[in-house]
């Protein structure tokens, strides 16, 4: 006995051994492979930050190189006196440009312009001014005193008409200007100089930090201003195979443990680096490391269980096979079931929608049988214009008056176009829309909608107030907004029958997530609010053919499907107000 449970002692510490082994193996190996994915990923950020920094500063250079043949830049150099002349110029294209400043240098180094109007100074002993005088587009970043900023430098050489260097046009770029569209990334990017000086960066705490001491105190680079540059932050770095991971104390904003990564940028002399946060690496590589454990564990509890309970199990094991069977009956009856039960619902369901549609589509329908008369009207006034007008352009071409006759036609030209935009909306009204949920302009919509309306309202005698305006762009259907407008304006008519002033107000409200299309009537207002969404509810008479209440009930349908909602109120002043609410797209 002592023996046996010895044996069993030995074989579970072997195993935990082993499952130990195993998780610590793929922990390392998820980890490496958790960092190959950091490295791509965060090659490609450290790359895109790159290309939009040196892309922010191409444009720069060029202006710096359009600005050397400007006029204004030749008559300052020419004639110091008449420089102020072209300075409203040169403010303007800083202006545009976003420059920081603009000046115009003689060949010995002094300002004869500045667009900013600051202090001059001289510019003989920078490093891009004498680049510049080579005949060579000069490059420069430094400290400038004069706005207490870093700053990018682009020196473009004026070349005369005999063909020496006869001045220079430095355009400056601010820096933090540059900086303000990437900074608060979730990575660490920063770019230092060859003196390892962080020049710009999307951490403002990294700025002026240098990796080799204060490059100002030992007298190496005037760029930079007296006491600005400090150590780097503390780190450490570790090999992880092709991997750099640093060990960094930086405080909150920095990651304790990146992978460091550098790209060389000899377009702009600098070298871009980031650090990447390889927590999220180290939690995942942990993360399957202990499921692993974790299956590995409970497979070995299992497989102990199952070693200790043969016997028991053998013994049952003919029981269980009666009772599996029995059950199993019994689970194949209840699946059977189910399958009907589901099969029945989901004809149901297409049967239902089925109806809805054939609800939609005859209510559309019904609202364009009402139309019929405004509708023939609309239609026959153009055709009648028609007619007359080219019964006068035949006379007046028969007369040789060839222009009143061209002036008719554009007439008649003017009035089918007319008619086809309102067969046009009727078409589109009337066919059965399959489309998804999209974005659609609010003001079309009303705008079509009334002019399918038209008829109905001038038979009616109903004044419609409605001011178009820019486009408003919602979520939904078009033709099925169409047909909730058609209801909204048909009934508030209808209600206005017996009304001494027939007025219809039509007005939309935008806010910041949501769109409110309103529609007002003058009529008697609503007699029970709560019931009129309740299909075939109706305060229409009877007899009436037109009075079956699901307009209302139809359009409550087609508004939910959108993710909006309708109400429906009495105006305090008199009248109805219903109010559609919709959600605001952006713009396609």
């Amino acid at each position: 006995m002592v023996r046996v449970f010895r044996n069993r002692i030995v074989m579970v510490v072997a195993f935990l051994a082993l499952v130990a082994g195993f998780a610590g193996g793929l922990r390392w190996y998820a980890y490496g492979q958790a960092l190959d994915q950091l490295n791509q990923r965060g090659q490609s950020d450290l790359a895109l930050a790159s290309d939009r920094l040196t892309g922010a500063l191409q444009r720069y250079r060029e202006l710096a190189v359009l600005l050397a043949d400007h006029p204004a830049v030749s008559v300052a150099l020419a004639n110091p006196d008449l420089a102020q002349g072209g300075m409203r110029q040169i403010l303007e294209v800083a202006d545009k440009s976003g420059s920081l400043n603009i000046v115009i240098v003689d060949p010995t180094g002094q300002e004869v312009l500045s667009a900013r109007g600051v202090a001059p100074r001289s510019h003989f002993a920078e490093p891009d001014f004498q680049r510049a005088m080579d005949g060579a587009l000069g490059l420069a970043h430094r400290w400038d005193d004069q706005f207490d900023q870093r700053v990018f430098a682009f020196a473009a050489p004026v070349f005369s008409a005999s063909g020496p260097v006869r001045g220079v046009v430095i355009v400056t770029v601010d820096v933090e200007a540059i900086e303000a569209n990437w900074r608060g990334n979730s990575e660490a990017v920063y770019f230092t100089d060859k003196l390892g000086v962080v020049f710009v960066a999307n951490r403002s705490e990294l700025v002026f930090l240098s990796r080799s001491g204060d490059v100002t105190a030992a007298g190496i680079s005037p760029d930079y201003p007296t006491g600005r540059i400090g150590p780097f932050v503390r780190y450490v770095q570790v090999q992880r195979g092709p991997h750099e991971i640093w060990q960094v104390d930086g405080g909150r904003y920095l990651p304790s443990e990146a992978l460091h990564l550098v790209l060389d940028l000899p377009v702009i002399g600098m070298t871009g680096e980031a650090l990447l946060d390889v927590a999220p690496a180290r939690q995942l590589a942990d993360l399957q490391a202990l499921v692993a454990a974790a299956l590995c564990l409970a497979f070995g509890a299992l497989l102990f269980l199952l070693m200790e309970r043969r016997r028991t199990l053998a013994e049952a094991n003919q029981m269980l096979e009666g009772r599996v069977a029995e059950r199993t009956v019994e689970l194949q009856r209840l699946n059977a079931e189910l399958r009907h039960e589901v099969a029945e619902r989901a004809a149901t369901e297409a049967q239902l929608k089925k109806a809805q549609a054939d609800l939609v589509q005859a209510g559309k329908l019904s609202a364009l049988g009402q139309m019929s008369a405004g509708i023939s009207h609309e239609l026959n006034q153009p055709l009648m214009a028609i007619r007359s007008f080219a019964e006068n352009a035949e006379a007046f071409l028969a007369k040789g008056k060839t222009e009143v006759a061209a002036q008719n036609l554009s007439r008649i030209s003017d009035l089918a176009r007319r008619m086809g935009r309102i067969i046009r909306n009727l078409r589109a009204f009337a066919r059965q829309e399959s489309e998804p949920i999209g974005t659609v302009d609010l003001n079309g919509v009303v705008q079509a909608a009334l002019e399918m309306a038209s008829g109905r309202m001038h038979q009616s005698q109903v004044a419609v107030q409605w001011h178009p305006g820019d486009p408003v762009w919602v979520r939904g259907g078009e033709v099925r907004l169409q047909q909730v407008l058609m209801n909204l304006v048909t009934n508030a008519a209808d209600a206005m029958t017996g009304s001494a002033e027939k007025r219809i107000e039509i007005a939309i409200d935008q806010q910041s997530t949501r769109v409110f299309l309103t529609v007002r009537d003058t009529g008697p207002g609503i007699s029970e609010p709560e019931k009129i969404f309740d299909p075939f509810y109706s305060t229409k008479q009877v007899s009436d053919s037109e009075g079956m209440g699901l307009g209302l009930s139809i359009s409550y349908g087609l508004v939910q499907s959108f993710g909006g909602d309708i109400r429906g109120r009495n105006h305090p002043e008199g009248g109805a107000v219903f109010s559609v609410e919709l959600e605001r797209a952006v713009a396609p």
